[in-house]
């Protein structure tokens, strides 16, 4: 038996309406697949405690790492705020007043330099990794070249970082109860 021309209208017709549902969905899937993608990487944020002179990386709400770090001295302190990676340098070159210093073992900023979205601020390595756990630098913060490393191959650009110049209760939960050593080093300063 034969279709007639209006069962082969009617059956063109439900084929182009699944052909134009499968495309429009289609369509959504492949937007929703960069969202999907966003939704994926894990929210990333670094929060520094300077009166801990501790850094520590947290993903989705879980602390992933913690990190010994030098900061500040009370003559040039590092700012609180919140702020963001700007900019991921391996082996960077150090420029100061009248000087540039090559990268190498003779380089104030070590092995790693993640600049802030606060001019002239970062995290960075040292050529001095016993300043760490002390006030020691010019407002960044510094960190052993090894740990720095390992920092810099888990963070992006555009990744959150926090610095904090009180204890709250959420560095208290992050780093732990105040210690007393904390003062002790505080008041001996630093180099």
């Amino acid at each position: 038996m034969r279709p007639d021309r209006e069962t082969i209208w009617q059956v063109r017709s439900s084929v182009a309406v699944a052909l134009v549902a499968s495309a429009e969905a289609l369509c959504q899937e492949r937007q929703a697949a960069p969202a999907a993608l966003e939704d994926a990487q894990p929210q990333r944020r670094i929060v520094v405690s300077i009166p801990d002179r501790k850094l520590a990386l947290i993903e989705d709400g879980r602390v992933v790492k913690v990190y010994s770090t030098a900061v500040g001295r009370l003559t040039s302190p590092t700012p609180s705020g919140t702020f963001t990676i700007v900019q991921r340098i391996a082996n960077p070159a150090w420029y100061g007043p009248g000087k540039v210093v090559a990268p190498g073992k003779n380089n104030p900023l070590g092995t790693r330099w993640l600049g802030l979205s606060r001019k002239s601020y970062g995290i960075h390595g040292t050529n001095e990794p016993r300043s760490i756990g002390r006030n020691a630098s010019h407002g960044c913060v510094r960190m052993r070249n090894r740990d720095v490393e390992d920092l810099f191959a888990r963070v992006a650009v555009g990744d959150v970082v926090e610095l904090h110049g009180e204890r709250d209760a959420e560095l208290a939960q992050i780093f732990g109860e105040n210690d007393s050593s904390v003062g002790a080093m505080s008041a001996g300063g630093g180099q």
